[in-house]
């Protein structure tokens, strides 16, 4: 008789233990850590250094870069005023619970209040992988196009922000904004939506109260 073994499912119960215990050293030791992912390109780190700028004066950032390969972001983000370190997935299109305990390690999270990870770049494998953080968010650029909650819905059903990047050009894309709203919505009803510009700041405001929020909630819970 063929015995056959189910390699992802065990592949993910690992991964869901590392993660849960990733959590609880990150409550103990008070920092708030954000998964943050998106598509190539559509404007994470340009995001994350208004981020840094917003909030730099009142809380200790660290960002983990994760890329399949060179260091541009994180040496960006660096620049902006944050602590960062580099992820190199040796050709991984996500990051998992152990990575990501491995990256937090490297940036020290005793020295940090609000840590983010900027997952690999796609809209498929980091969704299917609990990193441990505290609350995961996505961004998606007004180029890519509405139907992106009908064509990637696992994304779409466990983040709990959505950032709508690139406003800024809405006028030359066919792009729907009330559609891509009640799309999210459908996915996953609690989904918070914050359209932003990081390009010309609309909206950063409003995405730094939203981690404010979190951030003092993690460390009231």
């Amino acid at each position: 008789m063929l015995k056959t073994i189910e390699i992802k499912q065990s592949v993910f119960e690992d991964n869901n233990k590392h993660a849960d215990l990733l959590r609880e050293t990150l409550k103990q030791n008070k920092t708030f850590l954000l998964n943050l992912m998106s598509s190539p390109g559509s404007g994470k780190t340009t995001t994350l250094i208004k981020t840094i700028a917003a909030l730099k004066n009142e809380m200790r950032i660290g960002i983990i870069e994760a890329d399949i390969d060179s260091d541009v972001d994180a040496i960006a983000v660096q620049k902006a005023g944050a602590k960062a370190v580099q992820l190199h997935t040796g050709g991984m299109c996500h990051l998992t619970a152990e990575m990501t305990r491995r990256g937090l390690e490297a940036l020290g999270i005793e020295d940090i209040d609000l840590a983010i990870l900027e997952n690999v770049g796609n809209l498929v494998c980091p969704a299917e992988f609990d990193t441990g953080a505290s609350k995961s968010a996505m961004i998606l650029s007004v180029p890519e196009g509405d139907d992106k909650p009908l064509k990637y819905p696992l994304m779409f059903t466990v983040v709990d922000l959505l950032l709508i990047n690139k406003i800024d050009v809405l006028e030359y894309f066919d792009f729907d904004l009330d559609a891509v709203v009640q799309r999210a919505k459908k996915r996953n009803p609690n989904i918070e939506i914050i359209p932003i510009s990081a390009k010309t700041g609309e909206g950063i405001d409003q995405w730094a109260n939203w981690l404010r929020r979190e951030v003092n909630a993690w460390n009231n819970r």
